[in-house]
């Protein structure tokens, strides 16, 4: 993990080996290297050459930690009765996954389950992009997406399926009694979407309507409307 944000939410919610702290970065963040030897981490001082070794930005802040893995199994993640569940399925882009995993925490999510060929949460940017939400939620990864789904159906969630062309309009009411009972949220690539064979075992295939002349909203922007619409409709 690097930079200010990310270190802090690693000391905070996960266990921190090891930090890499430059003397500049140090002296602007002395409560995050006292946080993170009180927790126990070993605090290394390093040149700025050696922290940008270490990083893969183009302007590094001079934090680095090092942390155990982030991801649970898929049973573990669901726990005993979860209401709100994001699925990122064959979610590629790094910065697309983190933002998903952000969102999902804003919106108070219970966990984020990572299916078939998406990018691996720990990957630095995705972690930037979450901006510390990687450690505010389970975290779980399986190749097998059917079975991710099936494992959200027997948790007692329905499975919606975050699609264009869907049959549900996010803004009908007949979608809200849907909104605000336990739900499984399942969102493909920017490119194509969900996969044609997890849109067809979902419950629903949900649209956000567009009233502009926008094509669609990128995959963000549509993980942040559907998440809250279930999110108000479970509090409306």
């Amino acid at each position: 993990m690097e930079g200010a944000q990310a270190v802090r939410e690693a000391v905070r919610y996960a266990r921190v080996h090891e930090l890499f702290v430059t003397a500049a970065a140090a002296e602007r963040h002395p409560d995050l290297v006292e946080a993170a030897a009180g927790a126990g981490a070993r605090t290394s001082l390093v040149t700025d050459t050696a922290a940008g070794s270490l990083s893969d930005t183009v302007t590094p802040q001079g934090l680095v930690a090092v942390c155990d893995l982030l991801d649970v199994p898929v049973d573990a993640a669901l726990g005993r009765h979860p209401s709100l569940v994001a699925v990122c399925a064959g979610i590629a882009d790094p910065g697309n996954a983190g933002t998903v995993i952000r969102v999902a925490d804003a919106a108070g999510a219970d966990a984020v389950l990572l299916a078939g060929d998406t990018v691996d949460p720990h990957n630095g940017k995705a972690v930037r992009a979450s901006t510390g939400s990687v450690f505010h939620l389970p975290l779980a990864r399986d190749r097998d997406a059917t079975a991710v789904l099936d494992a959200c159906a027997a948790a007692g969630l329905t499975v919606l399926a975050a699609d264009a062309a869907g049959e549900l309009d996010l803004h009908e009411p007949a979608a809200r009694p849907v909104l605000a009972g336990p739900v499984a949220w399942v969102f493909g690539g920017e490119a194509h979407g969900v996969p044609g064979d997890l849109a067809a075992r979902a419950d629903h295939r949900v649209r956000i309507p567009i009233h502009g002349r926008a094509e669609s909203l990128n995959l963000a922007a549509a993980a942040a409307v559907c998440l809250y619409a279930s999110a108000a409709a479970r509090r409306g």
